[in-house]
C-alpha cells in the first residue's frame, strides 16, 4: 500500500483516490498541481493513499461478504497504519483530515464519522452516502456500519457524537452537472443537522459535472477560504 506525500509542511490532507484508482490518480489528473500553491506555501501536506476497491465493491468476481471484509481491513489500515505514518512524518498535533472525490468522498466522510478520535474533519467532493449504491442488494453489518446514511440516524454515543461536533471542517461539496447527485449531499447534510453536527453544504452549479475540472476547483477554493 503506497503512500504518495506532497508538501513539506501543514495540515494533513489524506486523499482518497476515486473508483479503482490509485494513489497517483489525484496527481495524474493535475489535482495536486491545482493545489500547489498550498503545497509551497506550507498550508498544507498531502497523503495520497492507495485504494482497495478493486478489491472490494468494484470486483464483480468477488463474493460480497468478502467485498464487505475487504472495506473494513481498509478502514483499519488508514487507522492503525496510515494515521501513525502521518504522525511520524509531521506531528502528533498535526490535524488529519481526509478528502476524496466520487467513491473517495464517500470513504472519506466515513471514515472520519467512525474515527473522529484520530480525524478532524473532512472534505468529501461529489460523493453517495449510502454504501447501498455499491453493493448491488447486498447487506450486512459491515455494510450498515460503512454507510453513513444507515448509521448516523442511529448513533447514540455521546462522546463519539461531541468528537464530531467538535470539528468545524465537514465541508460536503458537490456539483449539479452532468452525472452528479447533489441530493446524496442534501441527505448526508440533513442526517448531520438532526443530530446537532456542524457542517458546510456546498452546492455548485449545473456548469460543474462530475470530473476532474470541477475537483480542480472546488479543493483549492476550500484549502484557501477555510484554513
Amino acid at each position: 500500500m503506497p503512500v504518495a506525500v506532497y508538501g513539506h509542511y501543514g495540515l494533513a490532507l489524506v486523499m482518497i483516490p476515486t473508483a479503482a484508482a490509485d494513489y497517483l490518480e489525484y496527481e495524474r489528473f493535475q489535482l495536486i498541481d491545482a493545489i500547489s500553491p498550498f503545497l509551497e506555501a506550507g498550508r498544507v501536506k498531502v497523503f495520497s493513499i492507495n485504494s482497495i476497491n478493486s478489491e472490494s465493491w468494484m470486483n464483480n468476481e468477488m463474493d460480497p461478504r468478502h467485498k464487505s471484509i475487504r472495506h473494513q481491513q481498509f478502514n483499519q489500515y488508514v487507522c492503525d497504519e496510515v494515521v501513525p505514518f502521518i504522525r511520524n512524518n509531521c506531528s502528533w498535533d498535526t490535524p488529519i483530515l481526509t478528502c476524496g472525490a466520487s467513491f473517495g468522498a464517500l470513504h472519506s466522510a466515513n471514515l472520519f464519522f467512525k474515527r473522529p478520535d484520530l480525524i478532524n474533519g473532512c472534505i468529501p467532493m461529489s460523493g453517495v452516502y449510502d454504501l447501498t449504491e455499491y453493493t448491488k442488494g447486498y447487506f450486512d453489518d459491515d455494510v450498515y456500519f460503512n454507510s453513513p446514511c444507515h448509521y448516523l440516524p442511529n448513533l447514540t454515543d455521546h462522546a463519539i457524537l461531541e468528537q464530531i461536533r467538535k470539528s468545524r471542517h465537514i465541508h460536503i461539496l458537490t456539483g449539479s452537472g452532468a452525472h452528479e447527485d447533489p441530493d446524496a449531499s442534501r441527505r448526508l447534510g440533513g442526517i448531520l443537522y438532526k443530530k446537532g453536527i456542524w457542517y458546510e453544504l456546498d452546492i455548485w452549479g449545473q456548469d460543474m459535472p462530475h470530473d476532474w475540472p470541477t475537483w480542480r476547483a472546488m479543493l483549492p477554493h476550500y484549502l484557501g477560504t477555510r484554513f
